[in-house]
């Protein structure tokens, strides 16, 4: 057995990672991350612009306007969303202004349409306003070389939005990796399915599945084979064909006679280059390279294969599909109970967070990793390191959170 840190050692001796990127037209780039930054080649708006329908004026023209002493202009125009004005704007001249359309020359301000009365081609302005009042200056919100979007953000549509106001069409976009998942095991169903005697539910095939793409990637679910070469090869084929990366769960532990990885290490050199992880969960898991293709072998168990997973697997799948690692936040806390390890191996350990009181403290959930509760009902889990037998109650622990820190 080996650590996971040599594990990866030994993986890169034989395979990288190496991004690809593809171009998108935005309106199939929702959720992908961007492979560049993006940096803007107009001003937004391109020109100034009026806010309100109402009359372009001169500020100065409408000083000391009120209720009872209105200022009176001459209209000599109209100004509508999409034209451009052809005249320059006089002293005590105004032009009517629909919201969008471009400030004609000589104008600074904008009169609401319900702060003037027009009778023919007098305007009367019953409400002074003040240079720059009702209009959106050029580029007040996006300037001309200013970055729209950082390189290795996932977009979202307030960003392609923000993309289109600047004229881009297109985006590069980092390729999104597929992963091939495969559930080895005669005694699995698939979920939906009537559940015969002795035979129990597929997790690890939707769990990854959902794991996958939230790093990124495309899972490709090719269901799941009974525990014989022909059949395992066989889909372990069409992933390495069809696919960037292979997962195959269960079959991989000495009671299951090691087929699958025997299996793997038959289909390619240089085959299987690591079988055995020194920490719990985790132990069964293998790594084969086979045809400059990585095959990673999770153990059977739904919570061993989910965070074996993690942090093993998805660290690679993140940096092929550009995705941005999470910010995982980690709790320190008091442990409420002895946890007992095995010297010579890494331990991980799901735990919740519970309030006493005014204290937070770690409660181990100690179910087993055949268990999927054990994974669903935690907080996050705390890591026995090689050297510890046991990490004593009352100990400051501290807690990888799964997610946000909970209430």
């Amino acid at each position: 057995m080996v650590t996971l840190e040599e594990a990866k050692t030994t993986l890169e001796k034989n395979w990288r990672p190496r991004p690809r990127t593809t171009s998108l037209p935005l309106d199939r780039a929702l959720g992908r991350v961007l492979a560049e930054d993006l940096v803007s080649k107009v001003d937004v708006p391109p020109f100034d612009r009026a806010t309100y329908d109402g009359y372009a004026v001169r500020a100065s023209d409408t000083f000391g306007a009120g209720e009872d002493s209105p200022r009176e202009l001459t209209l000599v125009g109209q100004l509508w969303a999409g034209t451009w004005p052809k005249r320059r704007l006089r002293a005590r001249e105004c032009i009517e202004i629909a919201t969008g359309a471009p400030m004609p020359n000589g104008s600074n301000a904008v009169v609401m349409v319900e702060h003037a009365i027009a009778k023919g081609k007098k305007v009367s302005v019953y409400r002074a306003v003040a240079p720059g009042e009702n209009v959106t200056e050029r580029g007040s919100d996006i300037r001309r070389r200013q970055r729209v979007a950082r390189a290795g953000k996932r977009l979202t549509l307030a960003d392609l939005g923000a993309l289109a106001a600047v004229g881009i069409a297109e985006v590069r976009v980092f390729f999104k990796p597929k992963v091939a998942i495969i559930s080895s095991g005669g005694e699995l169903a698939k979920p939906g399915e009537r559940l015969r005697p002795g035979m129990v539910y597929d997790v690890n095939g939707p769990a990854l599945s959902v794991a996958v793409e939230a790093c990124g990637a495309e899972p490709v679910y090719l269901g799941i084979t009974p525990d014989r070469a022909p059949a395992i090869k066989a889909l372990v084929r069409k992933g390495l064909k069809s696919c960037d990366l292979v997962l195959i769960s269960g079959g991989s532990s000495a009671g299951a006679g090691d087929i699958v990885p025997k299996v793997v290490g038959g289909m390619g050199k240089p085959g299987v280059i690591v079988h055995g992880l020194a920490q719990k969960p985790g132990k069964p898991t293998f790594i084969a390279v086979v045809k400059g293709k990585p095959v990673f072998g999770l153990p059977g168990y739904p919570v061993s294969a989910l965070m074996v997973f993690d942090q093993l697997v998805a660290g690679y799948l993140r940096e092929l599909s550009g995705a941005p690692r999470p910010q995982r936040s980690i709790v320190r806390a008091k442990l409420a109970a002895r946890v007992l390890s095995a010297r010579g191996r890494r331990e991980l350990v799901p735990v919740r967070l519970a309030k006493r009181g005014r204290e937070v403290l770690v409660e181990p959930i100690l179910k087993g990793s055949g268990a999927i509760t054990s994974l669903s009902a935690a907080d996050g889990y705390i890591e026995v390191p090689l050297e510890r037998e046991l990490i004593d109650e009352g100990e400051i622990v501290e807690v990888k959170l799964f997610g946000e820190e909970p209430t």
